[in-house]
C-alpha cells in the first residue's frame, strides 16, 4: 500500500472539526502546554511507537501504515535529541507537534495513529513513563549522596562533638554517627521513591477518554513494550486520577525536609558560634561589604527550596481534591508543579553530595565543645546509681554538682575528689575514668548507639544497602 507524502491539511489543534471558529489568541496561548509539556517529547514517541506496533499487530491498521510510522517516529525522536529538528513551540501540546510532524511526513498514514487512543490516556502514559525514568535519577543521586555522608561518617566514626535535644548539648555523641543518621533517612527516601515508582509504573495506555474503545486491542502488548509491570484496570480510573503524582511530590517533599534538616545544621556548625566544619569555598560565597563574610548559601538556597518542593505537593493537592470524573482540563496543571519539585530535588541532590566531601571538619572544636557543656552527666549518674545510690538522689546529686561547676566556671572532670565527696560518699577516684568523653561514647555500644563499634555497624549496612 502506497502512502502519498501529499497532505491536504495539517490539523493545527487536534480537536479541530467541531468547532466552527479558532480559539482567541489569548485563550489558546493560556490553553497551551507544549512550554512545559515538551520535556516529554521521547516519552510521547516511545509511547506512540508501542501504539502503532500493537494497532499493526492486531490488524486495526494496515501493517505498512504502522511501520512506516514506527520508523518516522523514531527519526523524529533521533532528529529532536540531535537537535537538527526543534519543537515548533506555536503547537497546543508536544502530542500536537509529534503527530502534525509525522503526518507531515508521510501523509495520511500518519493521521491513522491516533486510533483507539486519547489524549487523555495518551498525556497520562507519557507523565508515567517520564517520571519513572525521573525516578530511577533521583534514587542514583540519593544514593551518592549516602555514599558521600558514609564516607565521612567512616572518616569521623571516633570524633566527639555534642549530641543536641531542644538544641541543647545533651550527650556526647560522634560526627560519624550525627552524618549516620541523615544517611538512613535518606535510605528511607529512596526506599519510598522505589515504592512510588511501582505505582506509576503501570500503564494507562488504551483506556482512551475515558471508556475503553470498541477496537480490539491489546492493552498488555503496550504496556510490556514500555516495560510496565502491568496496566490499569479501569479506564476513566486510568485517565483521571494523579494520585502518583502526589504520591510522588509527596515523597519529594520529605526528601526535602531531610535536606532542610541537614542544611539547617551545616549552617549553623559552619557559623562562628559554632566553628565545627568549614563549608568549602566552592560551596559558601562572601559579602559585598562585609570582606570577614563565609557565608553557606548553597545550604541556605538548599533549605529555603524546601518551601518551594512542599508548595508544588500543596498545589498538586489543591488541583486534584474537587475534579469529578473523568478526565478536566484542570489535570494539566499537574506537570508544572511536579517537573518543578523533580528538576529541584535533583538540583539539591547533586550539589549536596560534594557539599558534605569537601566540608573540613573541626574536632577540636567539636571535642571542646562536647567537654564545656556538661554532656557526661547522665554518665555520671549512673556511675552512682551502679554504687548503690537510688537514681532520683544520684540525679539530684549530679544536677547539684553541675549548678556547683557552672558557678565556678569548672567542667566535671576538673573537679576535685574533696568535692565530690561533700556530696556523695559514693564517689571514689575511679569517676574519672566512667566520666570521660571518650569512655562516656565508647561505652554505649547497643544497637543504634553511638560508640564507634557501633557506628561502624550502622557504616556497614549503609554499604550493604548502596552495594545490593
Amino acid at each position: 500500500m502506497n502512502f502519498s507524502c501529499e497532505v491536504h491539511y495539517i490539523m493545527g489543534n487536534l480537536w479541530a472539526g467541531r468547532a466552527k471558529r479558532g480559539l482567541d489568541d489569548a485563550a489558546e496561548s493560556f490553553n497551551s502546554s507544549i512550554s512545559f509539556d515538551s520535556r516529554m517529547f521521547r516519552e510521547d514517541i516511545e509511547g506512540s511507537i508501542a501504539h502503532a506496533e500493537m494497532l499493526g499487530k492486531t490488524g486495526i491498521i494496515p501493517a505498512d501504515a504502522a511501520l512506516a510510522i514506527k520508523d518516522t517516529l523514531a527519526q523524529i525522536k533521533s532528529e529532536l535529541e540531535s537537535g537538527k529538528l526543534t519543537i515548533d513551540m506555536s503547537c497546543e501540546d508536544i502530542h500536537t507537534f509529534v503527530e502534525n510532524e509525522l503526518t507531515r511526513r508521510i501523509g495520511d498514514a500518519g493521521k491513522m495513529l491516533h486510533t483507539a487512543r486519547s489524549r487523555n490516556d495518551q498525556v497520562a502514559t507519557d507523565l508515567r513513563l517520564y517520571l519513572r525514568r525521573e525516578c530511577g535519577e533521583i534514587i542514583n543521586l540519593i544514593r551518592s549522596l549516602v555514599l558521600a555522608i558514609t564516607d565521612k561518617a567512616e572518616e569521623h566514626a571516633s570524633t566527639i562533638m555534642p549530641g543536641y535535644t531542644h538544641l541543647q548539648r545533651a550527650q556526647p555523641v560522634t560526627f560519624g554517627f550525627w552524618l549516620s543518621a541523615y544517611a538512613f533517612m535518606l535510605k528511607r527516601d529512596a526506599e519510598r521513591i522505589t515504592d512510588a515508582t511501582k505505582r506509576i509504573n503501570v500503564s494507562p495506555l488504551g483506556s482512551c477518554a475515558l471508556a475503553g474503545t470498541t477496537y480490539p486491542t491489546d492493552r498488555h502488548m503496550t504496556a510490556e513494550l514500555l516495560g510496565f509491570s502491568g496496566v490499569c484496570d479501569n479506564a476513566a480510573d486510568a485517565v483521571s486520577d494523579r494520585d502518583f503524582v502526589l504520591e510522588l511530590a509527596a515523597c519529594l517533599s520529605i526528601i526535602m525536609v531531610h535536606l532542610s534538616r541537614m542544611a539547617e545544621e551545616f549552617i549553623l556548625f559552619s557559623s562562628w558560634e559554632y566553628r565545627f566544619i568549614e563549608v568549602s569555598e566552592a560551596y559558601s560565597t562572601g559579602s559585598s561589604i562585609m570582606p570577614q563574610k563565609k557565608n553557606a548559601d548553597v545550604a541556605e538556597l538548599i533549605r529555603g527550596k524546601t518551601g518551594r518542593v512542599t508548595g508544588d505537593l500543596m498545589a498538586l493537592l489543591t488541583v486534584m481534591k474537587g475534579l469529578p470524573l473523568a478526565y478536566d482540563k484542570d489535570m494539566q496543571e499537574d506537570k508544572e508543579a511536579i517537573f518543578d519539585a523533580v528538576d529541584t530535588v535533583k538540583a539539591c541532590l547533586s550539589l549536596f553530595a560534594p557539599m558534605i566531601s569537601t566540608c573540613r571538619v573541626n574536632k577540636q572544636n567539636m571535642y571542646e565543645a562536647a567537654r564545656r557543656g556538661f554532656l557526661n552527666a547522665t554518665d555520671l549518674a549512673d556511675y552512682l546509681t551502679k554504687k548503690g545510690v537510688p537514681f532520683r538522689d544520684a540525679y539530684r546529686i549530679v544536677g547539684t554538682l553541675v549548678a556547683y561547676c557552672s558557678e565556678n566556671g569548672l567542667v566535671l572532670d576538673e573537679l576535685p575528689l574533696e568535692i565530690y565527696k561533700k556530696y556523695s560518699e559514693a564517689f571514689d577516684s575511679d569517676l574519672y575514668g566512667e566520666i570521660s568523653l571518650e569512655t562516656c561514647v565508647s561505652k554505649r555500644t547497643s544497637l543504634g548507639g553511638t560508640a564507634p563499634s557501633s557506628v561502624m555497624r550502622q557504616i556497614k549496612s549503609l554499604r550493604d544497602w548502596l552495594e545490593s
